[in-house]
């Protein structure tokens, strides 16, 4: 199967990339207004025909995946990275039954809501609408760009995504998977248009095309994200950093503070939703940290601990200013005594990021207490912050997780890829 977009050509005059964007994004905008139209059943018909090709194509996929990861070993990528750009069979069983998780999921688009009437008679509510044209720059993960395709399908939306180069082949496998099965449903194949070029200049045209493109929502390391926040004349659904805390209270049950605090940092070390810093109260702390420094020991976990948590446990690291804003994404955790929970608070004031925070308590009033002050697209109470994650929010996926304010904060799935509008029903209504 062949890409659906054609890549920069290498005659004599090329097509510059900046033209190609803005092609892409004029062709974006009209299929915008197709989908917007679509209705559901439509719409799922496209996302179990994407799942569809899929499985048919899979060895073609695969083949695709394979070249990318030789580039990649050639290219010297470390395990991590090469770990993150393989389609192994169980992940694109994974794609599949992603597609078929979302075409099973409510449809947001046209949902009314708080339909009033006012005293001249004319009913006032809000309608759920879609955005328009969704543009995503993300890295490594191909899997993603099923995720966030599926995504901006269901929610009616038209989509531009652009792959990190080391996903190229990839990318353009799934890309034909998706635009085959668009067009199987009726649905412009321009409605996903995957960006196969490596130039980087694709992303500076996809941030400052407002004409074309409603929001960006980047995916990927900080570097990419602080460059899209500074340049982009498009809003920007985004978070920068996911420095997470957990909290254990001097009234906190041991065992449930034990196991919380290991999952939080041993599930998976390279995710945005992992605890990096751990925070404790110092009357349970002599009892509490030898125990989960052993666990995190076994774990492979190197310690940077505040100078009471170096007296307890004798052999740790002493931690630098930096540690407590840092998001190690490895297996590295500080840790910090502090007197109660408002040392806790005042700590994750300081040097949260605004991602997800956890506390451990049998206290209902400090757990509300937390619920409360806690400034976080997510808080917990007595759950692993590894919770904060569009499926297990019951999303079906998610499009990425965002520390703003507006529009959307925290996991953003179907909901967050709309937004509403204003509508006024009358029979013949006229102001007076």
């Amino acid at each position: 199967m062949e890409s659906p977009v054609s890549s920069v050509s290498d005659t004599a005059e090329p097509q510059s990339t900046r033209a190609r964007i803005e092609e892409m994004g004029r062709a974006a905008r009209a299929a915008a207004r197709c989908m917007a139209r679509a209705d559901t059943a439509t719409k799922n018909s496209a996302l179990q025909a994407i799942a569809a090709q899929l499985d048919t194509q899979r060895e073609h996929v695969a083949e695709a995946n394979a070249r990318d990861m030789q580039a990649g070993r050639d290219d010297g990528l470390d395990d991590a990275l090469l770990d993150r750009l393989e389609l192994t069979d169980a992940r694109i069983d994974a794609m599949i039954e992603g597609l078929q998780q979302i075409a099973e999921l409510p449809d947001p688009v046209g949902e009314i809501e708080d339909l009033k009437y006012r005293p001249s008679g004319i009913q006032v509510g809000k309608m759920r609408v879609p955005l328009g044209v969704v543009g995503i720059i993300y890295e490594s993960r191909p899997n993603v760009t099923i995720d966030a395709a599926s995504l901006c399908l269901k929610s009616g939306n038209a989509t531009i995504l652009r792959g990190g180069s080391e996903a190229l082949h990839s990318n353009g496998a799934i890309a034909a998977c998706i635009a085959a099965g668009l067009k199987e449903a009726g649905l412009p194949e321009t409605a996903v248009q995957v960006v196969d070029t490596t130039d980087r200049e694709a992303v500076g045209a996809m941030i400052s095309m407002p004409e074309y493109v409603d929001v960006i929502v980047p995916r990927g390391g900080t570097g990419l994200i602080e460059r899209v926040s500074r340049d982009a004349r498009v809003p920007v659904i985004k978070h920068l950093h996911g420095v997470c805390h957990v909290y254990l209270d001097d009234r906190a049950d041991l065992d449930k503070a034990f196991r919380i605090a290991l999952n939080a940092k041993t599930h998976r070390y390279g995710v945005c939703n992992a605890m990096e810093s751990l925070l404790v109260s110092e009357d349970i702390a002599q009892e509490i940290l030898p125990r989960l420094a052993a666990a995190y020991r076994e774990a492979g976990v190197e310690l940077r601990g505040c100078a009471r948590t170096c007296e307890i446990l004798g052999d740790c690291k002493a931690a630098q200013e930096s540690d407590w804003s840092e998001e190690y994404l490895a297996p590295v955790l500080s840790i910090r005594v502090v007197a109660d929970i408002d040392g806790a608070m005042d700590h994750i004031a300081r040097y949260g990021s605004g991602h997800t925070e956890a506390i451990v308590t049998e206290d209902y009033s400090r757990a509300r207490r937390f619920l409360s002050e806690v400034d976080a697209s997510s808080v917990m109470v007595n759950a692993s912050t590894r919770f904060a994650d569009g499926f297990e929010y019951g999303l079906g996926a998610e499009i990425g997780i965002s520390t703003d304010k507006i529009h959307a904060r925290g996991p953003v799935g179907l909901e967050g890829l709309t937004s509403q509008k204003w509508i006024v029903l009358g029979d013949g209504h006229i102001r007076q």
